[in-house]
């Protein structure tokens, strides 16, 4: 199965496939930083969209930080993955959520500068990232939205895992996805330029989308 050149050009891909929602004033566009932002970028200016970003940062479990007990999201968010959680002490979740929340609110200043706080409330919102493994990020990116009231959720992946996949499809109210490998290890495997993208391309793609929001 082939591999995008880059994320710019998935974005772009995907952007074609997503044509229906162009001129639609309740559509935003929401890139995951970082990795998502470039493919997200396309998007929006081929839809002529508002662009903003949708930041989710996983809670791992007390001692073990790979298990994934919930996360925080932009917003004000937090969604729980109940069964999980049950196994660990209240307090030690909580400063875990609070450790997790202050790196938040740095990528918040960090993207967002002074523009106020995202509003999802009866949009259409498009929640983009580069691609899904295991399909946990944006799981809770889609939670973190539906909380937040938006009237249509709509999940834009270049590359999925089947399994994730098809969780999404359950979440969400529309998935679109260019390609679902059989063998799927890690999201860069089907980019050719897989370079990581920074904090400043973030914050400089949000700068230039601004012109045609």
């Amino acid at each position: 199965m082939r591999r995008f050149p880059d994320r710019v050009a998935a974005g772009r891909e995907l952007a074609a496939l997503l044509k229906h929602y162009r001129g639609r004033p309740d559509v935003l566009v929401l890139g995951l930083p970082r990795g998502g932002v470039p493919v997200a970028f396309e998007i929006a200016q081929s839809l002529q969209a508002p662009l903003d970003v949708m930041i989710v940062r996983k809670l791992g479990a007390p001692g073990q930080p790979e298990l994934a007990i919930g996360a925080v999201a932009s917003g004000g968010v937090t969604v729980f993955n109940e069964g999980v959680r049950a196994w660990f002490d209240d307090e030690a979740i909580e400063r875990v959520e609070a450790a997790e929340r202050i790196e938040l609110e740095r990528r918040e200043r960090a993207y967002r500068g002074g523009r106020p706080p995202l509003r999802a409330r009866n949009h259409t919102v498009i929640l983009v990232d580069d691609g899904a493994a295991t399909g946990a990020t944006m799981r809770a990116a889609v939670r973190a939205i539906r909380k937040l009231e938006a009237k249509q959720i709509v999940v834009a992946l270049p590359v999925a895992s089947i399994d994730a996949y098809q969780m999404l499809r359950y979440e969400a109210d529309e998935v679109i996805c260019i390609s679902t490998p059989r063998a799927f290890y890690a999201v860069g495997e089907w980019y050719e330029n897989f370079a990581q993208t920074t904090d400043q391309q973030v914050i400089d793609l949000l700068a230039r989308a601004s012109a045609f929001a």
